[in-house]
Formats: C-alpha cells, structure tokens, sequence
C-alpha cells in the first residue's frame, strides 16, 4: 500500500458521537490551553501520542496541543509559559508539575527550510494550515487531532484505519522523511515496541539503508531518545527490535560489537532479566535511573575485559575501574551521557566484587555507599543468571533487613532529649 499524503480531500471527520474519546480522560491542564485558545478565537486540536493513546485505552504519558496562533500569541495568552526550540519553535505551558506543548500548524517551504547535505532538517519554522501540519508529522497514528471547538476527530492521513490495524505507517516517502530526521527510525522501534504494532513494510525496510544516518545527530540528542527507548515500558522488545533492524551500533557500539562474537548465554539472560526488571519498575510507576540502563547495557564489554586483564578477584576492583573509564569515553562520544549517570554506572561496576566481602567492616562500608541500592540490585540480577553465587542476594537482602531493624527505635520508647551544651564564655 502506497504512503498516504494529507489533504482536505482525504479528511475524514468522526463526529463526538462516533469516536471513544472524552473530555474526562483528558487532563484539565490540557483542557485549560485548550479553552483558553479557542475562546481566543483560535483553532486549538490535540494531537499526536495522546490522540492515539485515547483511542487504544491508554492513559496518555503527556498531551500535546496544536494551533494556529503563533507560538508569541500563545506565550501572550499564557504567563505561565516560555517558547523553546531552535528547529522548530514550540511554547511549554507550565502547571505544577505538568507541562502541556503547544506547537502552531506547521507548513513547509523548500527556500526557507535550512538543511544539511544528507537532507536533515537543521531550521524549519514555517507556519501553514492543518492539512499541511498532519503531513509535516511522523506517523499516520500520531497525526490525529481532536478538535476542542465540536470534539470532533480530524484524519487526514488514514490514522484510524491504522490504529485499527496495529500498524505504524510513516507518512510520505521513507527515503524523504528519514534523512530529514533520521530519529524518526528510533520514534518507529519506540512505537512498535510501545504499541505492539507491526511497521509498514516500506517503513521498516528503509530503516535498513538509512540506518547509518543516526551516526550525524548530536550525542545530547541521541541520549534523550536512548532514554525514551529504554524507560518505555517495553525495553525488552525495544532491545529485540534495535538488533533486529541493526541500530543498536549508532546506540551501543560496543555492545553490538561484543554480540557480534559468541557471547555467553549467561551474559544475554543478564541483560534480558535486567530489561524486565526495568520495565516491571516503569510500568508500576518506580524510579529508574539512566545510570542503570548504561551500567547494564556496557557490563558484558567491562565485565570481559576486566577479566582478561585480571583474573585474581581481589584485583577485580582496580580492573573494573580502568576498563570503566576507557568503555564510558568511548560511549559518551555516540550518546552524551550527563557525567552524574556515567559515574553512577562506573561506580555499579567496580562495587561488584565488594559484595563478596561479607565479613567484618566491609559490609558496613559498602551499605553505606550512594549507590548502593542499585548496585545491589545489579549483583541479584546477575546471581539469578548465574554470573554470581545465589546465596550472595539472600546475604546481602538478610543483612540489610538486620541493619534497618538495628537503626530503628524499639517501639514504645521514647526518646530522652539531647542536652543542649553550654558554650564556654
């Protein structure tokens, strides 16, 4: 099936009667931009993931809006606001905790557009009508909107039809709108894996010969998208889905290196049980750190080669630590890794084989270390694969309970009040 273009020929309009979406599964900070524009005498829609999501009975993670006031006659309807973006120009609406996007219709001129030389949109802040916006987005199941003025669904693209379908259709030439944001090929394996969709089999096979186009984004960039993907909710099909359309090496070279070889089977159920505690933690709404993500991901390159370096344990340590370092410098040269996380990570490696210490003042030590809840975690996850002995977590979990029993006041007690110390003078 030929790639579907948008106009006001193929719109599709559901009326509120027809469509599953309500006004109560959409957050009031949402419906308050929403109102507010419209009674501003703008068009004001939802649009994108939150559309979608409505649709197939998720709650939406954010809700974006899009408009046809301008993102200075938004920043004036709005104190509570600041417009950012260098490629295109967006407004954040801030409430508490919440932070609702607004983005004006998007059109496209070729003269004002500013482009690199393999086609990457670099400055693009032409304004259009809605027609020219839902052509401008990635997806047709992201090119929704919902219409705030008659809540009525808008589909410009055939959206509909491919939700129904469970099937992720990018909108126009792939061989056009890869190079104009070659992130788009990762948003694709996100949504899949999200979603449980298929990608169309035009989509997915230009992802194949475009691929190396990730290699041309800005590190910081690649970090924001490598943190999406892995604190989806669905890292372990993510991971799959990466090696499957061979992207994990502008992500992970050395991982994809090592995977390369003939990697210990241990090692990848490591890496798979640790995917699954991840998404267990996102999807029931605990915190992950990409600290973590990283550790994991480059611990079968640290852990190979500070053991070929160091076979004797007690001089793992010193071994974890250099190799460490040398693994991060290179991996912050594809994804920028904020320096707080890359040291989270180096700091997981070389505490793993202080949990063999179990006997006198080390335990102590180490329960004592910033990071040592995660890295606890790390050592159970590699005994249930077998890469450390079992009875090392039971230990560890025991003595942690013992410790917090020990710390806490006996119940019924009370407390006798300090006495406040006298100064000499």
């Amino acid at each position: 099936m030929k790639n579907r273009e948008a106009s006001a020929d193929h719109l599709t309009v559901i009326p509120r009667n027809k469509h599953s979406i309500s006004r109560k599964s959409i957050s009031d900070p949402a419906l308050k931009v929403l109102y507010r524009l419209s009674k501003s005498g703008h068009r004001a829609c939802l649009v994108g993931g939150g559309v979608r999501d409505l649709l197939l009975g998720i709650h939406p993670k954010d809700f974006d809006v899009a408009t046809d006031a301008t993102p200075d006659q938004v920043r004036a309807l709005f104190k509570n606001s600041r417009i950012i973006g260098r490629r295109f120009r967006l407004v954040h609406i801030r409430f508490g905790r919440d932070i609702i996007e607004v983005a004006t219709f998007r059109g496209h001129d070729e003269d004002t557009a500013e482009t690199d030389h393999h086609g990457r949109i670099l400055r693009d802040n032409t304004f259009g009508e809605i027609e020219e916006d839902a052509i401008r987005r990635d997806f047709t199941a992201n090119a929704l909107y919902y219409d705030i003025h008659d809540h009525a669904l808008l589909d410009y693209v055939g959206g509909l039809q491919d939700i129904e379908a469970r099937q992720l259709r990018l909108i126009g030439d792939p061989a056009r709108r890869y190079p104009e944001d070659p992130v788009r090929m990762l948003r694709a394996v996100r949504f899949a894996a999200k979603l449980d969709f298929d990608i169309e089999e035009s989509a997915a096979a230009a992802i194949y010969e475009f691929g190396h186009l990730l290699a041309v984004i800005p590190p910081a960039r690649m970090f924001d998208e490598v943190i999406k993907l892995f604190h989806s909710g669905s890292a372990v099909r993510v991971f799959e889905l990466l090696r499957e359309y061979r992207l994990l090496k502008y992500l992970v070279p050395a991982l994809d290196e090592w995977l390369q070889g003939e990697p210990p089977e241990s090692m990848l159920d490591f890496i798979d049980q640790a995917l699954v505690n991840t998404d267990t933690r996102v999807n029931t709404g605990q915190p992950v750190s990409p600290g973590f993500i990283f550790a994991v991901l480059l611990w079968p390159v640290v852990h190979q080669q500070a053991t070929q370096m160091q076979s004797d344990r007690q001089k793992m340590i010193p071994a974890l630590m250099q190799v460490g370092e040398t693994v991060m410098k290179r991996q912050v040269r594809h994804v920028s890794i904020p320096r707080r996380f890359s040291q989270m990570a180096r700091d997981i490696w070389s505490s793993q084989p202080r949990f063999h210490r179990t006997q006198g003042k080390q335990p102590q030590r180490l329960l004592a270390h910033p990071v040592f809840r995660a890295a606890y975690d790390f050592m159970c996850i590699q005994t249930m694969v077998g890469l450390m002995p079992h009875r090392l977590c039971h230990w560890w979990t025991e003595f942690q309970l013992k410790h917090a029993d020990s710390e806490a006041p006996e119940r019924g007690k009370k407390r006798r009040p300090r006495r406040r110390r006298r100064h000499a003078g």
